[in-house]
């Protein structure tokens, strides 16, 4: 133990306590310095906020003409799909003037027959054998059939 407080008290151990010191002190001020120098600037923190003003700026703008871009586009569709559709009715009116494709309309549609021609109404022949839908709506009450109906209205 006496070796242990003379060396406590020498020169050197002295010396060698304080050199740590020193050294602990001029580390703890290197490191405070680096964080210093890590943080935000005045400049810095202004260029952030004059990017940030800017993007803020911008943003609203370029929606609009995205979105406005877009727009024009479905309208080019649309003006593009309306000629295509007056060429179609175009091509309608001009057959319409022939008067063999009119008679030929009246016949197929309207199951016209010119003067002297004998009309006649083929049955299918099939039709017998194929079931029908209907056939069980005499055994069931009527708000059934009614419903029954209602929903095959929808379907198409």
């Amino acid at each position: 133990m006496a070796v242990k407080d003379r060396d406590r008290f020498s020169t050197a151990t002295r010396i060698r306590l304080l050199g740590e010191q020193t050294a602990a002190r001029v580390y703890r001020s290197q490191t405070r310095r680096q964080a210093r120098r890590s943080r935000l600037t005045g400049r810095a923190a202004f260029l952030a906020l004059v990017v940030c003003s800017l993007v803020v700026a911008l943003a609203y703008p370029m929606r609009q003409y995205v979105s406005q871009q877009g727009e024009i586009a479905d309208q080019e569709r649309k003006a593009a799909e309306a000629a295509r559709r007056v060429e179609d009715l175009r091509d309608e009116k001009a057959r319409l003037q022939d008067p063999a494709y009119v008679r030929r309309l009246a016949r197929e549609h309207l199951h016209y027959v010119m003067p002297g021609e004998t009309g006649f109404t083929v049955n299918d022949p099939d039709a017998e054998h194929r079931p029908r839908t209907d056939q069980g709506a005499t055994d069931r009450p009527w708000y059934d059939n009614l419903w029954d109906g209602v929903d095959r209205a929808d379907r198409p």
